[in-house]
């Protein structure tokens, strides 16, 4: 069974929304993610990665100077009836706080959709995804950081009752003020899965028709590297980029790779236009899951402050 996910073009079937209560550039290239990483726009989910050694001693943190909270809501829907039917509904919602060398980051998304396929007349499920994330960093020395995440979530459609990824890791950053994030990470990812019964009955039992094979729980160890970079280009337009690569320690096949850009350009007062685009590959899922999923859209970003 193939995984149907419901594409949104840019011509216009879906406007997203978006409310937004400040702005969070450290958080935007993680991810949900959930595998989830740094949006977070997101994401969902992200990470990053250690440096070369000094040269000089590393100067000590200014406390104050990158203070920043900052919170946003965003939500969006489709709704089309006729020759095609569909519906589709999407909300998230981030949040960032950093006070001298200690920052929290939380941020959810939900997902849902369905439509009439051709020849049909009820409409089916094709996308339900949950996602959530709650990342701590604490920056050490100018640049470095440690962090710990956790990110819970489930997917329908990758046969996902639930999954929790555990992150911790170090960081370090090229360039960390208000206006530009530019940085990587590496650290450990351990993920726990709860794999949905009925799909995994039916995966076993096409294969041998014993009912034997995948087992539901499932618990998986993996490296991670990521790099990031968040900027106010100008004072209309801004743009957030990231790349998440994990792979695992015992079984070497098993390695995903997390990807999402956005690029955001004002319209006029608070108003703006955000185009992004989200990549997920997974090198070996379940039989019949897709291994790339990826997501294009439009979205209209109102800026409360």
């Amino acid at each position: 069974m193939k995984t149907r996910r419901i594409l949104l073009p840019v011509s216009g079937a879906l406007a997203l929304v978006m409310v937004q209560a400040g702005w969070a550039r450290a958080d935007e290239a993680q991810a949900l993610p959930e595998g989830l990483t740094k949006p977070t726009t997101a994401t969902t989910g992200s990470t990053n990665v250690a440096n070369e050694t000094y040269a000089a001693p590393p100067k000590a943190l200014d406390d104050s100077a990158n203070d920043t909270t900052s919170a946003k809501v965003a939500g969006g829907a489709v709704l089309a009836s006729g020759n095609s039917r569909s519906v589709a509904a999407t909300g998230s919602g981030t949040f960032r706080l950093r006070r001298g060398q200690n920052q929290l980051s939380i941020a959810a998304a939900a997902n849902y959709a369905k439509a009439r396929p051709a020849g049909e007349s009820a409409m089916q499920k094709t996308v339900e995804n949950y996602q959530g994330k709650v990342r701590y960093d604490r920056f050490v020395v100018e640049g470095f950081a440690v962090f710990g995440a956790v990110s819970p979530s489930r997917d329908r459609f990758q046969g996902l009752d639930f999954r929790l990824n555990l992150d911790p890791g170090i960081a370090y950053y090229f360039i960390d003020d208000k206006p530009t994030q530019l940085w990587t990470e590496v650290g450990y990812d351990y993920q726990y899965d709860v794999r949905n019964r009925a799909r995994l009955e039916e995966i076993n039992a096409g294969l041998d028709g014993t009912g034997a094979g995948y087992h539901r729980i499932q618990s998986r160890h993996s490296g991670r590297l990521f790099g990031g970079f968040a900027s106010s280009l100008n004072d209309r337009l801004a743009l957030t980029m990231g790349l998440e690569y994990l792979q695992a320690l015992v079984d070497t096949e098993n390695w995903r790779l997390v990807g999402d850009a956005s690029i955001q350009s004002n319209l006029a007062g608070s108003l703006s236009v955000a185009t992004t685009f989200n990549l997920r590959y997974d090198h070996n899922p379940l039989p019949g899951i897709e291994k790339l999923d990826t997501l294009e859209s439009v979205s209209l970003v109102y800026t409360l402050m």
